[in-house]
């Protein structure tokens, strides 16, 4: 068996050290900014690819990162196994409490806050260009690839800005979570979907199929693999230290990920499945997992932006169309997701200044955009200017939803101020102005979620 030469075990060395380093520092710089840590790791790949780097120094360049398939797919290796792990620690975090004491408005908000992006991405992937196709691929699944990139919302980036701001045990916070929660599970289940078709062809049969094997993973999961992960979990727990609890989440989570792989569907589906059964096994010792949330996020997740970031050329955006199309499917994706969360909040008779700080929250698209495009760039369904655009709706989105939501929390808090206050004038303080039954109740945080 043919073994890595010592030359390229060398380069990729190389690789990954100065990708994390750069990943690490940057990542740390923009939070001093208060701005997400994946912003400055997507950055760290930039510096290093074809934006900046290569322009520069071609020479070194091309050492460091030749663009030899062998050589590239052993850092492509190494990303996908971050990604994996970090889809699975996602999965096993999300809280479905939130969505069960949220009930209707959450799902208002998280329905309409999905399908409006939804079609006006899938829309809009019908009007660019075809140059901004790859060489065959397929119109239709481009455009829904797009719709569903326009869609999703991250969970990871949604709730380290409201921990910073101080919202995440507030009504407000709670409630952006839930619907996030939502969103998350439908944006994997749809983006699973329309892998399957970008795989396998567009034809009744390959939609019918693409469509019932992620129904049939899940109801698998729920019948036979929740009582074996819980076992198998309940098993581990049992040893002492949390070394065993990591290695059979590990094992569960790729193993998972194998088998939606075997079945044509996205590995990433998988693993997000089983992260979810392994959080809502009730056998698993959260203290025990947190030495492999530290690991995928001090050091995989990192590594996987920076190479997601490589294969970014923001070099492209000088061409007038390029730029044309990147303003135009921005502005399509934000407008889509605010107004679709806003109205969903608004049926829920949830104030404008509340409804917006929905929409600001659900609109940051953060780490799991960046996924669905490296997931889209790697099926051929996306080209490098196509996937380029993508990842800076995922970051521009991200950075927007801070200042939006200190805004509309402001505005919002004034709001209920001036309720109370004109509510001890009358009576019946349920007939106050602004005391609708829908309305969010700004509560001080509490220690129990």
């Amino acid at each position: 068996m043919p073994t890595i030469g010592e030359h390229a075990l060398l380069v990729f060395l190389l690789q990954i050290a100065g990708l994390l380093l750069l990943a690490l520092v940057l990542g740390r710089l923009a939070q001093r900014f208060n701005l997400p840590a994946v912003a400055g790791e997507l950055c760290a790949g930039v510096i290093l690819g074809p934006s900046i780097l290569q322009p520069l120094l071609p020479g070194f360049s091309g050492w460091l990162l030749p663009q030899k398939a062998a050589q590239m797919n052993l850092l492509d290796a190494a990303g996908q196994l971050g990604v994996l792990l970090l889809v699975g620690v996602t999965g096993a975090e999300l809280k479905f409490a939130l969505v069960r004491r949220r009930g209707l408005t959450a799902a208002r908000v998280s329905i309409a806050g999905l399908l409006l992006p939804l079609g006006l991405g899938i829309g809009t992937g019908y009007l660019l260009p075809r140059s901004f196709l790859p060489s065959g691929a397929n119109p239709t699944v481009f455009a829904l690839f797009l719709g569903v990139a326009m869609c999703v919302t991250a969970i990871p980036v949604i709730a380290k800005i409201l921990l910073d701001m101080k919202l995440l045990h507030r009504d407000i916070g709670q409630l952006i979570l839930a619907a996030g929660v939502v969103d998350d599970v439908v944006g994997w289940f749809l983006l699973s979907v329309v892998s399957a078709m970008a795989t396998s062809g567009l034809t009744g049969g390959v939609v019918a199929t693409a469509v019932l094997y992620p129904v049939g993973v899940v109801v698998f999961a729920l019948l036979i693999g929740r009582p074996l992960v819980g076992l198998a979990l309940r098993a581990a727990g049992r040893a002492p230290g949390p070394a065993p609890t990591i290695a059979t989440a590990v094992v569960l989570v790729l193993f998972s990920a194998a088998a939606t792989q075997a079945i044509h569907l996205e590995a990433i589906f998988g693993a997000f499945v089983c992260g979810v059964l392994i959080g809502t096994s009730g056998q698993l010792d959260t203290a025990k997992l947190e030495p492999l949330r530290t690991t995928v996020l001090a050091f995989l997740a990192p590594l996987f932006f920076a190479t997601a970031g490589l294969r970014m050329n923001l070099t492209a955006l000088g061409r007038p169309l390029v730029l044309g199309v990147a303003l135009a499917v921005l502005a399509v994706a934000v407008l889509g997701k605010f107004a679709g969360a806003f109205i969903g909040a608004r049926l829920s008779r949830l104030n404008r200044w509340e409804a917006l700080a929905l929409g600001a929250g659900m609109n940051s698209r953060g780490v799991v955009e960046v996924i669905v495009a490296m997931t889209g760039l790697r099926l051929g369904v996306l080209n490098t200017e196509a996937y380029t655009i993508i990842v800076l709706v995922a970051i521009v989105t991200s950075l927007m939803a801070p200042p939006i939501l200190r805004y509309a929390m402001t505005r919002a808090e004034d709001v209920a101020e001036a309720a109370l206050g004109l509510g001890d004038q009358h009576a019946d303080p349920a007939q106050a102005p602004g005391r609708e039954s829908g309305a969010i109740r700004f509560s001080e945080p509490r220690g129990d979620s």
